[in-house]
């Protein structure tokens, strides 16, 4: 009689599981995105997830409480879900990156703004997912600080983003995202100061 492993049938009880956390993540940011007219963006986010590179690491390394793409990095050093998600999805500032031609070293370039607001919506979204009930307006800034992720951004990019989140913690979810949407339709930068006649300028 054929019998299934106990890790056989955990990859199998895995599948849906990862089906429906990266499915609900999708979710929470279409409605971001929807939220400060990034419908397109909305739409496509994460669909490479569902290949069989990232979808597949992401059932063996399940865990619920974060990126499956984090437990296959302690395991092998590198994860290839991640090399194969960065490189398609746009709104990670990593997709940003190319040769300087002064140093002749791969570094960040700035980020547009449209990718820039989605990376907001995503990071609320995967704080929303991993986080559950213990989510506040401040988790998605204090993942940033306690990341070293900000000193190898660019730092355009990464000044924007820790404007952005610190509204988010200050003023709370709605605020943030209007003041996005705004200033992707007036095209002015992200790290900008309302003055008292409610004119967006650049910091």
């Amino acid at each position: 009689m054929w019998k299934v492993s106990t890790r056989e049938a955990e990859n199998v009880r895995n599948v849906w599981k990862h089906f429906k956390t990266i499915t609900h993540h999708r979710r929470l940011v279409r409605r971001g995105c929807f939220r400060v007219g990034l419908y397109w963006q909305g739409l496509t986010h994460d669909l490479s997830k569902y290949a069989p590179v990232e979808f597949l690491t992401g059932v063996r390394y399940y865990q619920g409480t974060r990126s499956p793409n984090t437990a296959e990095r302690e395991e092998k050093g590198w994860s290839e879900a991640w090399m194969h998600h960065k490189g398609r999805n746009r709104h990670h500032w990593e997709y940003w990156t190319d040769l300087d031609m002064q140093t002749k070293a791969y570094a960040a370039v700035p980020m547009p703004p449209k990718y820039l607001a989605e990376m907001v919506a995503d990071r609320i979204a995967a704080c929303k997912t991993y986080q559950g009930a213990s989510y506040t307006d401040a988790s998605a800034l204090g993942y940033l600080e306690r990341s070293n992720e900000a000193r190898l951004m660019h730092p355009d990019t990464v000044r924007a983003l820790r404007f952005l989140l610190t509204k988010l913690r200050d003023e709370g979810e709605r605020a943030a995202f209007c003041y996005i949407k705004t200033c992707l339709r007036k095209n002015v930068p992200f790290c900008g100061q309302e003055t008292q006649s409610g004119t967006i300028v650049g910091i």
